[in-house]
């Protein structure tokens, strides 16, 4: 250090400023000086008498080691002394048995870690550092409906995002690539295809969706959008009547697709025949095989007088020998009827009077008028603050080239600079700026970015019109706490309870989630020997080549296949088809929401007396009295195991095998989503709970027996000493969910203790011990999880006052999940930003 100063000094002189650069340097050392101090005076002898006997150059454990001759260098290790903090709070270091310091103690390490190691000054916290925020798919598809009404479908047309800290929406990863910019462009053409109206006057148009033909004696289905599936294999006539008011030429146009179910290997040889006609008249008869989902669009153009005109979709199989495979089916999406086509009765398109209201002025002063406050108002909305005078003029001018040319329109110019705006990274972007000419080290937000980091918080999409008023108005802060009441009760606030929830507990997997409930099920039961051998006879045949197979071999075979049939039948009840798979999702986000919009305890997500269920889910639960497939509130049987999220399908699924259950995945859930004590990873080579199965002679053992024989491996003991005894508290729910008593007929033994000392019998006192002794475990991780979403960045050392704060506001109102909402947007980290200068991002260059 001593060459970097005579360096430094050296520079300062050559400019006059030594006095100046001596004196903060004798600041800096004064103030390291002066932490030292108070290491040696406070901590050092509280390390000494609880850490050192374990954390010493000799013993290491942990790789830590908390003494040597440099302590200044010890006490800048920043990432030491917050897991330290973390160990400590858990009451997971100093380990049970051994010497713990006492509440005072804990408080003076505790404001030593903060204000000293860590750097923090709680008069003027740091709020972070923020990533310029690329808007995620979810972002985009919201902030796109609600700025122009089109439902855009991200998953399809874009990459899926990546995560960062459990989150697809952290400033970090969301990166630009040249593909996925080029996406951005073709998706903003699509966009405004679709939402701005490129013509003054059009075809009137309307739209019959495949599900409003009659197909037999079936009835219509009314306005329903769904399109209708017709069979190759059955004939078929679908029949809709059209009414049109007005005689004239109308167009049909015909959009129909081809679709057939894969079965690998095989291939379906069926074909169709498929005539369209209108009033009796043929317009068309094409011949259909398998097409792989190949799309047709067809246009006929008919006189037509007023009155009812008669379309029909004849279907008719081709081939009723050949053996049906894929199940192919014709898709019928819609037919629109437009016209009349003759121009003298052609109208404003459908969502003209949106963007144009009365239309655009043709004199030249007047239009550039109107364009010039059309294009600002659009832009506003679009970029979510207010635009310089200079990006609008060219978008204006940009529209006047486009809409100037031959054949063009001035709504196609407007279009045009709608496509450069949605295609803007101003637009895809989350620009962020300070309030003008502040001073301060880490100054206020603009009311317009703290209106767009409310408005992407709570509802994942763009401020809406009483936001940016507010904003304009400089009204939102001081209107700050019923405005978060307002978005949290809009239904655009259930995007907090999908994108958070779905992540944090990571309710999505479940759509995804493999489970073979044969497996899974059949470890329930009684082992039976004779069956063991039978499916490993039956595993030996179906292994042979078929030629090869003896006469009694063959009847063999198909003994065994109708045997194991019965017995794939008897499970698939349980199988985890679409529907369950949604009942046990929205059971999950159900419970956030209740919790969200009532302004209940965060405890009543970990232990309740009530479930969001329907009558499919509640069968797979074993609880009766629930009828229909509405989900909805039902409250449990006294004594019930359910209650709360950890007992709830969803979770217990995405945290097994396939095969059977996990406790080491479910205790690792916990640590890692409900305590905040995540495990370091497994080391290499160890032994896997199969290879310490395999040691038990006699009769398989439960898992249970599997770990404990596991756990004796020393470099596996420590963690699964925190991680098994929770997820074993979670037994008697097998991988699909559903409650056991057994497991290969032996009784599940679901007690437990924890490593911090606290005994259960049951996941019923498990979860009390959850939501009293540990409840401050979970307000921390819930508080850090909901931190790191809202602010879209990692965590920081300087965040830990931060946190420390909103966790006594929840403990003083009882868990409320609205203080912990209300704690975060008014914490520094989301109130205020580190200073910088400002840079605006350029719109790119048009290209007339």
């Amino acid at each position: 250090m001593g060459r970097v100063l005579e360096a430094l000094l050296s520079i300062a002189c050559r400019w006059g400023a030594a006095v100046v650069l001596l004196a903060y340097v004798a600041t800096i050392q004064a103030e390291d000086n002066d932490t030292l101090k108070k290491y040696r005076q406070s901590i050092e002898p509280m390390v000494e008498k609880y850490c050192v006997g374990c954390h010493n150059a000799e013993s290491k454990k942990g790789g830590i080691v908390l003494e040597g001759d440099d302590l200044a260098l010890l006490m800048k290790n920043q990432e030491l002394w917050s897991k330290s903090l973390k160990m400590v709070r858990a009451e997971l270091m100093p380990p049970r048995g051994k010497k713990r310091p006492n509440v005072e103690e804990k408080k003076q390490l505790e404001e030593w870690i903060k204000f000293s190691a860590l750097g923090i000054d709680p008069q003027n916290i740091d709020p972070g550092r923020v990533t310029l925020h690329r808007l995620n798919r979810t972002e985009y598809r919201n902030t796109i409906r609600d700025l122009v009404g089109v439902e855009f479908n991200t998953t399809e047309e874009f990459p899926a995002d990546d995560s960062g800290h459990g989150f697809d929406n952290i400033s970090d990863v969301l990166t630009m690539s040249p593909l996925l910019l080029e996406k951005y462009v073709t998706a903003a053409k699509t966009i405004v295809q679709q939402a701005v109206p490129i013509q003054p006057l059009v075809p009137a148009e309307k739209r019959i969706a495949g599900r409003q033909f009659i197909v037999g004696e079936a009835k219509p289905g009314g306005s329903a959008e769904g399109p209708l599936n017709l069979s190759y294999y059955k004939a078929v006539i679908a029949r809709h009547t059209a009414k049109p008011t007005t005689a004239g030429t109308y167009q049909l146009v015909y959009d129909i697709s081809a679709h057939e179910s894969y079965v690998e290997g095989q291939f379906d040889y069926n074909k169709c025949k498929v005539i369209l006609k209108a009033d009796g008249i043929a317009l068309l008869t094409q011949e259909f095989v398998r097409q792989g989902g190949k799309n047709y669009r067809w246009e006929f153009d008919l006189p037509w007088q007023p009155g009812e005109h008669e379309l029909t979709i004849e279907l008719e199989p081709l081939t009723p020998q050949e053996k049906q495979v894929r199940s192919l089916n014709l898709r019928i999406n819609s037919i629109t009827l437009r016209g009349p086509l003759e121009r003298q009765h052609w109208v404003r398109p459908a969502n003209y009077v949106t963007w144009f209201k009365q239309g655009i002025p043709t004199e030249a002063r007047e239009r550039r008028i109107y364009l010039t406050k059309l294009l600002r108002e659009f832009a506003v909305k679009a970029y979510r603050r207010p635009v310089d005078d200079a990006t609008v003029e060219r978008l204006v001018q940009l529209a006047e080239v486009i809409g100037s040319k031959p054949g063009q329109t001035m709504e196609a110019g407007v279009a045009q600079a709608v496509t450069v705006i949605l295609a803007s990274p101003r637009f895809l972007y989350r620009e962020e700026f300070s309030v003008p000419e502040s001073t301060e080290k880490y100054p206020l937000l603009d009311e317009h970015s703290l209106a767009s980091r409310l408005s992407y918080f709570l509802w994942s999409s763009m401020p809406d019109a009483e936001l940016l008023r507010l904003a304009s108005d400089r009204q939102l802060r001081m209107n700050l706490s019923a405005q978060i009441k307002r978005l949290l009760a809009d239904k655009r606030s259930n995007e907090l309870v999908r994108n958070f929830s779905g992540q944090w507990l990571q309710i999505r997997a479940i759509d995804n989630a493999n489970v073979n409930a044969f497996a899974v099920l059949s470890k329930d039961e009684v082992p039976d020997p004779q069956a063991q051998a039978k499916r490993t006879r039956f595993r030996e045949l179906n292994r042979k080549p078929a030629e090869s197979l003896t006469v009694a071999e063959k009847k063999e075979l198909d003994e065994a296949r109708a045997s194991f049939g019965a017995g794939f039948r008897r499970f698939s009840q349980f199988e985890l088809n679409g529907e369950l798979r949604r009942a046990l999702r929205l059971e999950s986000e159900m419970h956030f929401e209740y919790l969200l919009k009532n302004n209940r305890s965060l405890l009543e997500l970990l232990d309740c007396d009530y479930a969001f269920l329907n009558e499919k889910l509640a069968k797979q639960y074993g609880i009766e009295g629930v009828k229909g497939d509405q989900m909805r509130k039902v409250t449990l049987p006294h004594g019930s195991p359910r209650g709360g999220i950890l007992t709830q399908g969803a979770i217990l699924i995405v945290t097994s095998n396939p095969d059977r259950t996990s406790p080491v995945k479910r205790g690792l859930y916990l640590l890692e989503n409900i305590l905040g004590t995540p495990t370091p990873p497994a080391p290499p080579d160890i032994t896997t709970l199969e290879e310490a199965a395999a040691l038990v002679k006699g009769k398989p053992p439960t898992l249970r027996e599997s770990l404990q024989l596991h756990r004796a491996d020393a470099k596996c003991a420590s963690c699964h000493n925190r991680m098994d005894p929770l997820g074993l508290a979670f037994e008697n729910f097998n991988a699909l969910g559903r409650w056991r008593d057994k497991e290969l007929n032996q009784p599940i033994e679901a007690g437990g203790e924890l490593v911090t000392g606290e005994v259960f019998k049951n996941v019923q006192e498990l979860k009390k011990i959850l939501v009293t002794h540990r409840r401050m475990d979970y307000y921390h991780c819930v508080t850090e999880k909901l931190f790191i979403y809202a602010l879209g960045r990692s965590l920081e050392y300087g965040d830990q006052q931060t946190i420390d704060q909103i966790v006594a506001r929840l403990e003083a109102d009882q868990g409320s999940i609205q203080t912990l909402i209300t704690g975060i947007i008014e914490s520094p980290a989301f109130q205020r930003r580190r200073q910088q200068t400002a840079s605006v991002i350029p719109l790119p260059a048009s290209r007339n």
